[in-house]
């Protein structure tokens, strides 16, 4: 069964930009960023450098499960069983029914990059202020980075492969990279994949700011502050939410008579065995993750039509990621078009290739690619084509998506469109 051919039938998020797919796919066409000054606590009581986010807006968790059980599930596993209920349904699926599936040949493999940290810190605030005895019950199974896998696993009795990967920012790609090679080997036939993220709190805000990694320059302005790939970017800016797709093996989506909106064609997994969280010179390890997808893939370089970058709006990573995608497609460099939708909706972290995977298969269905915003001031260093602050109508046969994450892990998937 090796060398099955695997497509993406369902599609789910919640966003910065939209508490479902069309909604944030419409407003990141626009241009429209989902970027606010803080309202999740007071950042002026902590004089923190960063004063904006990425929040979702109107998320309502009693959507998905009864007012009892709110308490039991972090928003991280929140964010990612609503994504997963929106892509299940998306795909042509009815929870609680047959579907005349093989629920053992049905897994879920999400990514996550740090999992229950607004648990973590309510808990420790919890046992300094009111001691051990007052720790709920469901603190570790709440915190537990596996939580949204599991979740999703209980939420739809899937029974195959289920787990999690955190490899930081590069979490959601590893996860679709290995849901794509486990249907493709008949481990399974259909695969919940993707990522989730909630780590707009106090403790996670502080720590990204004593790295000096957020933007603090536009806290007066922060539609404006994600601004990947300009010269004067100055740090990335924290979102939440998740992306989850389905991924299903072809003749198994055929047989059902699924719609498809493209093919998982390959991927490519690398690290830069270099430093903590700086990228390595040269963006040597990204330039491998996306030659090894495109090997995977049975690709040429000229044939990519676009790419959505990582593209963070830190100075380091934009650099080495434009050199790492000269360095790999030479004079066609220039010709791909490349966005980020951190300009809008932020960095997921863990979730962020989720969602960036989620806005990659509508590009190469509908043929739109979503810009880059802020794009005011042009950077020598970042010369190549960011789809500067307006969306464009693209044929996209081929695209590639980059995660890059901290400890040097790099992951690049390879999409293409279906033609049968």
């Amino acid at each position: 069964m090796a060398g099955r051919r695997v497509v993406v039938t369902g599609l789910g998020s919640v966003n910065p930009c939209g508490l479902d797919v069309q909604t944030s796919w419409d407003a990141v066409l626009a241009g429209q960023s989902g970027i606010t000054q803080i309202t999740r606590y007071d950042p002026r009581a902590f004089e923190m450098p960063c004063a904006v986010a990425a929040e979702l807006k109107g998320f309502d968790p009693l959507t998905l499960v009864l007012k009892k059980d709110v308490r039991k599930l972090d928003l991280m596993t929140l964010y990612g069983l609503a994504g997963a209920e929106e892509a299940w349904a998306d795909a042509g699926l009815v929870k609680g029914e047959d579907n005349g599936l093989d629920y053992e040949q049905v897994g879920a493999i999400i990514g996550t990059g740090i999992g229950g940290l607004d648990t973590i810190e309510n808990t420790h605030t919890t046992i300094m202020e009111k001691g051990h005895q007052r720790v709920s019950a469901f603190f570790v199974p709440k915190m537990m980075p596996n939580a949204v896998a599991g979740t999703i696993s209980i939420r739809f009795g899937l029974m195959g492969p289920s787990y999690i990967t955190a490899s930081a920012c590069a979490s959601s790609n590893h996860a679709m990279a290995l849901a794509h090679r486990s249907i493709r080997d008949g481990e399974q036939d259909m695969c919940v994949t993707g990522g989730s993220e909630a780590t707009i709190t106090t403790m996670g805000m502080a720590g990204f700011n004593a790295m000096r990694a957020m933007a603090r320059k536009y806290n007066d302005e922060p539609t404006r502050a994600s601004r990947p790939f300009d010269k004067n970017r100055d740090g990335f800016v924290m979102g939440e939410g998740s992306g989850i797709l389905i991924f299903e093996e072809l003749e198994h989506a055929k047989k059902r008579g699924a719609k498809i909106y493209c093919e998982v064609l390959g991927s490519g997994m690398t690290a830069d065995a270099h430093h903590i969280t700086a990228p390595a010179p040269g963006g040597i390890g990204p330039r491998r993750a996306m030659k090894l997808a495109l090997k995977d893939a049975k690709l040429n370089p000229d044939q990519i039509d676009y790419i959505n970058a990582h593209g963070t709006s830190t100075a380091l990573n934009d650099v080495a990621e434009t050199e790492a995608i000269k360095g790999e497609f030479g004079d066609h460099a220039y010709k791909i078009a490349i966005s980020s939708s951190k300009s809008m909706v932020g960095h997921l972290l863990g979730g962020s290739g989720g969602v960036e995977a989620v806005f990659t298969a509508r590009s190469i269905h509908e043929g739109k690619v979503h810009p880059t915003i802020n794009q005011e001031e042009s950077d020598p260093e970042c010369d190549l084509d960011y789809i500067p602050n307006v969306a464009r109508e693209l044929d996209v046969n081929y695209a590639l998506s980059n995660s890059l994450g901290f400890g040097g892990h790099n992951v690049t998937v390879a999409f293409g469109k279906f033609t049968g």
